[in-house]
């Protein structure tokens, strides 16, 4: 890449705040089985390779 990135800081990024709600999931009885930290690890190890 040759140039220059400008940012307008004047102009929103363009990324809207996500916000998830569970509690239907949770009233299904559906429970997780994998630890977070488990599944960070095993999502980059699968990225990697």
């Amino acid at each position: 890449f040759e140039g220059e990135i400008r940012n307008d800081m004047l102009k929103p990024d363009g990324t809207p705040r996500k916000l998830l709600d569970v509690s239907k999931i949770k009233q299904l009885g559906w429970v997780y089985n994998i630890k977070l930290e488990d599944g960070i690890s095993d999502t980059y190890e699968w990225y990697v390779h």
